[in-house]
């Protein structure tokens, strides 16, 4: 007697089969994510909402997570105190942008061709180096605070860009997620087959490698200028003109009560930057995670 085949009905979504989930899974992680979604948006949602209350009602107790009369007397209330420094303020922003754009592209530079070199080179120490590297996130950065003072002066480099550019471009963070990247999705193959094409070792780790792992070196440039545009006072910068835009703001708002409007109007400017730089590459992020696999 002849067995009768089994016809499974496939799900398609968009003209596509789709086989990973069933209808209802699809449906529970919707729910858990847009759940997820909600409880990271109402930070960012009363931040706004602050920012656009008069003094009366940011001291309204319970908190309200709208505005009875919005303003916008908070923001000119800023721009009006930012205008009576006496370091003109565009000094302050001029040292953010350019201490969080050369930093930023110092360890993305530093942090690739050491990843690379470590994933896919092979020479005496290799391991070792790896290790210490490794050992290192161990430590905070406070730990290393004397030592960094230590050589950045023997350098000259106190109170200096330097100060801070140099060691933001040595953070063995981004070097160890570059290089774990590479492992898993830089095939020693294809890098074989450029190098007998007569590709040299640097043009084969930047035309081969770096697109293979965009998503690695655009999350730490995220990470990177995120951390440098929302540092503040240093221990190694002492001038006024070297300071940065977020220790300008802090001395603002540290004023007093008459100036928590200010200050929430500031913390509104300081992150949408960030936000504006992760959103413009979060497609990219996501869009090169779902198209990077390769096969041997």
């Amino acid at each position: 007697m002849a067995m009768k085949e089994k016809v499974v009905k496939l799900r398609t979504r968009g003209h596509r089969v789709v086989l990973n989930r069933s209808a209802g899974g699809d449906t529970g992680i919707t729910v858990v994510l847009t759940l997820l979604g909600i409880v990271m948006f109402v930070p960012m949602y009363y931040v706004v909402i602050q920012s656009l209350k008069p003094l009366d009602e940011l001291f309204m107790f319970p908190p309200r997570f709208y505005v009875i009369s919005p303003t916008f007397d908070n923001f000119a209330d800023l721009f009006t105190l930012m205008s009576d420094s006496w370091v003109p303020f565009s000094r302050y922003i001029f040292n953010t942008v350019f201490i969080t754009i050369c930093g930023t592209l110092g360890n993305l530079v530093f942090a690739s061709m050491a990843a690379y070199s470590l994933a896919k080179l092979r020479f005496p120490g290799r391991n070792a180096i790896f290790q210490l590297i490794v050992t290192s996130l161990m430590f905070h950065s406070t730990v290393n605070q004397v030592t960094h003072f230590i050589i950045l002066s023997a350098f000259g480099w106190v109170d200096t860009y330097l100060s801070i550019i140099v060691p933001s471009m040595a953070t063995t963070m981004g070097l160890y997620l570059m290089k774990q990247f590479m492992e898993s999705s830089v095939p020693d193959t294809v890098l074989e087959s450029a190098r007998l094409d007569g590709a040299s070792e640097f043009r084969t780790f930047l035309i081969i490698a770096m697109p293979m792992v965009k998503p690695a070196w655009l999350t730490l440039m995220i990470e990177c200028f995120k951390s440098l545009w929302n540092s503040g006072s240093s221990i190694y910068i002492h001038s006024e003109e070297l300071k940065t835009f977020n220790y300008a703001i802090n001395q603002i708002v540290s004023g007093g009560i008459a100036r928590s409007g200010a200050g929430a109007a500031a913390i509104v400017i300081m992150m949408s930057v960030p936000i504006a730089i992760f959103v413009l590459n979060q497609s990219k992020i996501i869009e090169t995670m779902g198209s990077s696999g390769m096969k041997d």
